[in-house]
């Protein structure tokens, strides 16, 4: 039992409530047709600060989708918490796969199932109701509390770096605490140090004028789905090794201290396996599946397409063909390099005829921090405190790119506490967060915050 546990249990139907008018918002930041609703979505969440108690909230513009600033800022000689969460959210499809409606939350097995759920509008929102239980219980606050809620992050947090740097003194704090991450497994916590970084191309190939006739032009006119699959198998080998020359120059190897700490984990090749439903797991040989997912840079293909794709057959030699890459990053790896190095690897690797163009999209910085600072060790303590089990510091294989943002221009340390877990199925269809780590995460928040001044002092 925690000091708060009664608020929580006697105010939980409501903030679940709450959390499905928010979740049933389509804040999609990457579709230009969901501009409006993204602008709801941030609209819904600044109007659900102001009345938790939040002062000085504020919708502030952006060269894209507005960024939602709030605070509390009557603490006197106590730290400042600057807390970062998203408002927006992936795309839905494929939609068929979904077993209910992706903006009609739903909850069964006591779990509630929405996009956002558990990126991140589920965890963001945890933080603003552990501040309402604070100031409702207390009247005040034991620690200074700023919110910065954006709604780019699943676009790359294009226009956040501008708005940060230009805004240092707003955003001025002590520690930032982001709730974007996951736990291991169902009852044990974790914080991660680390995260990989992000570099992400789109290829374009383009063959004849048009599309041809199979019967007329085959095997005398380059077939552009050909030559992208020609291509985009150059990338890497049947091992899972980037062919991409120097991708791997900056790449430093686990160390030994890193390496212990990950088989202490006790991770399960097999239990990862089973709940994929895969019959083997795939990477580079060498690394154990944990060191693949975090400390491995990788390329993959998120998406292809070209040519006809409707029902029957049609014979044609399609002119054009596409593919989008991302890369994740470890640390020194630079986005801006990588994508010079993939992007000249596709000039060197070009089937004959057709042209390729090379556009750059998603980028982010790799972030890694010691685990040691003591704002991270009181977060570790306020999970254990909850949850009964020692917590876990480990990495994310996943990219928050402002983390890194954070880093370099604010400088201050870094808290990533998370509550998801590895089958929530963010980024794909029936998404969901398991609503046991929702009411654990709120009393774990509360907790935290009321300790962190005394750790920082």
């Amino acid at each position: 039992m925690t000091t708060y546990d009664q608020y929580f249990k006697e105010n939980r139907e409501r903030h679940l409530a709450e959390l499905t008018e928010w979740l049933s918002i389509p804040s999609v930041s990457s579709l230009s047709e969901h501009k409006q609703d993204t602008l709801k979505g941030a609209e819904w969440i600044a109007d659900n600060l102001k009345k938790t108690g939040l002062e000085n909230v504020q919708l502030i513009p952006t060269a894209g989708h507005p960024v939602v600033y709030a605070d509390w800022l009557h603490a006197e000689n106590a730290p400042t918490v600057l807390v970062y969460g998203h408002y927006d959210v992936q795309p839905v499809d494929p939609l068929h796969l979904w077993e209910t409606e992706p903006f009609q939350p739903s909850i069964r097995d006591n779990k509630i199932y929405a996009r956002g759920a558990t990126d991140d509008k589920g965890q963001s929102f945890m933080h603003v109701k552990a501040v309402e239980a604070l100031l409702k219980e207390n009247g005040s606050l034991p620690v200074n509390i700023k919110f910065l809620i954006e709604g780019e992050e699943e676009i790359g947090s294009v226009n956040l770096p501008d708005f940060v740097e230009k805004n240092q003194e707003l955003l001025s704090s002590d520690v930032i605490v982001i709730s974007d991450t996951g736990m291991q497994e169902k009852g044990q916590p974790a914080i991660c140090y680390g995260l990989r970084g992000l570099a992400g191309i789109q290829i374009d190939v383009k063959g004849a004028k048009g599309d041809l006739h199979s019967g007329l032009y085959g095997g005398a006119v380059q077939n552009a789905l050909h030559a992208l699959v020609k291509l985009l198998d150059s990338f890497r080998d049947e091992n899972g090794v980037i062919q991409v020359d120097r991708f791997y120059d900056k790449v430093e190897p686990l160390t030994d201290e890193e390496k212990k700490e990950y088989e202490a984990l006790n991770f399960s090749d097999q239990a990862l396996m089973k709940e994929l439903e895969v019959n083997e797991l795939f990477g580079e040989e060498g690394y154990s599946t944990l060191e693949r997912m975090w400390t491995r840079p990788t390329l993959e293909i998120n998406g292809m397409w070209g040519g006809f794709e409707g029902e029957g057959i049609k014979t044609v030699l399609p002119n054009e063909a596409h593919a989008k890459i991302t890369c994740r990053l470890v640390p020194h790896q630079d986005p801006d390099e990588i994508v010079e190095l993939l992007t000249k690897h596709v000039e060197a690797h070009t089937p004959a005829g057709v042209t390729v163009k090379v556009t750059p999209f998603d980028k982010g910085v790799p972030y890694v921090t010691p685990y040691d600072h003591p704002a991270i060790q009181a977060a570790g303590q306020s999970y254990e405190r909850v949850y009964g089990v020692p917590t876990q510091y480990v990495r994310g294989g996943g990219s928050i790119p402002i983390v890194a943002t954070f880093d370099q221009i604010l400088q201050k340390p870094i808290v990533l506490m998370g509550f998801g877990l590895p089958g929530e199925n963010f980024h794909a269809p029936n998404e969901h967060f398991h609503l046991e780590n929702f009411d654990q995460g709120l009393r774990v928040i509360a907790d935290y915050y009321s300790t962190l001044g005394d750790v920082l002092k």
